[in-house]
């Protein structure tokens, strides 16, 4: 990992490859080295960065509360830094609710879009009131709440074929601290809605998301792509289409990529 600052909290990335800038910002209770495997795919033709997202992996807190745009703020920190000004950006779940708030902070600077089991709309009610017990839960059992909202993520067809992948999935989550998981369920109950986005960008976008995802509805998620030009991609399986639907999410970036 490299590291460089932003409000005076260290950023952890990486950089690999030459090319195309990629962008890959993974979700809640992730770091960036989810990404791994696809870092090694894609960095043989493209630039591959990946980033820990404030309060996750190896970058720090910046308050009790990671706002979506201060996390948008701080990639571009990290872009700066490369000198990258534009470049296609894949986000899982929280990760697309920061590449939203950055296309609407730094739109120039978006080539393409690919929001993987994520959606551009706002937490509903009942949403804002799920995050409330979650920070209550996590206070509570910190090492509980993670082994349970970590294999929740997984469709329940998956969860006997992936259990070596939901078990390192842990391990890696229970490397967030308390703070870092407060801050990004209190940045994401509070996140505008950013639907006009797939309306009117200029630029590519693709939606991914599970069938059977017991986080995000889907047909609630199908929506908010009604009358927009973004290309809807559905899998068979949950919210870690990553790990559920490895070859085939490949495939559809690799294809995404070669358009934009």
């Amino acid at each position: 990992m490299k590291f460089t600052l932003f409000k005076n909290a260290k950023i952890a990335y990486t950089d690999t490859g030459k090319g195309t800038a990629l962008v890959f910002l993974h979700g809640f209770l992730e770091n960036a080295g989810m990404w791994d495997f696809y870092t090694a795919e894609f960095s043989k033709k493209y630039r591959v960065i990946t980033i820990d997202l404030l309060g996750h992996g190896q970058s720090e807190s910046i308050g009790y509360i990671h706002s979506m745009e201060d996390m948008a703020d701080a990639v571009q920190t990290v872009l700066s830094e490369l000198r990258i000004r534009k470049a296609v950006f894949i986000g899982h779940s929280m990760g697309g609710y920061v590449a939203l708030a950055f296309a609407e902070l730094y739109p120039d600077h978006v080539k393409g879009m690919v929001l993987l089991n994520s959606t551009s709309r706002a937490d509903s009610d009942e949403r804002k009131r799920n995050r409330d017990r979650a920070i209550v839960a996590v206070k509570q059992s910190y090492t509980n709440f993670i082994k349970m909202s970590i294999a929740n993520l997984f469709s329940e067809d998956n969860r006997d074929r992936l259990a070596d992948a939901i078990e390192t999935a842990k391990t890696e989550a229970l490397k967030t601290p308390l703070q870092g998981i407060i801050a990004a369920l209190e940045g994401m109950k509070t996140r505008n809605d950013r639907e006009v986005i797939l309306h009117f960008a200029p630029y590519p976008i693709v939606l991914i998301l599970g069938k059977k995802d017991p986080v995000l509805n889907y047909q609630d998620s199908l929506e908010q792509i009604e009358n927009t030009d973004v290309k809807l991609i559905t899998f068979n399986d949950g919210h870690m289409s990553h790990l559920e639907n490895r070859d085939e999410l490949v495939s559809v970036l690799r294809d995404f990529f070669k358009t934009v």
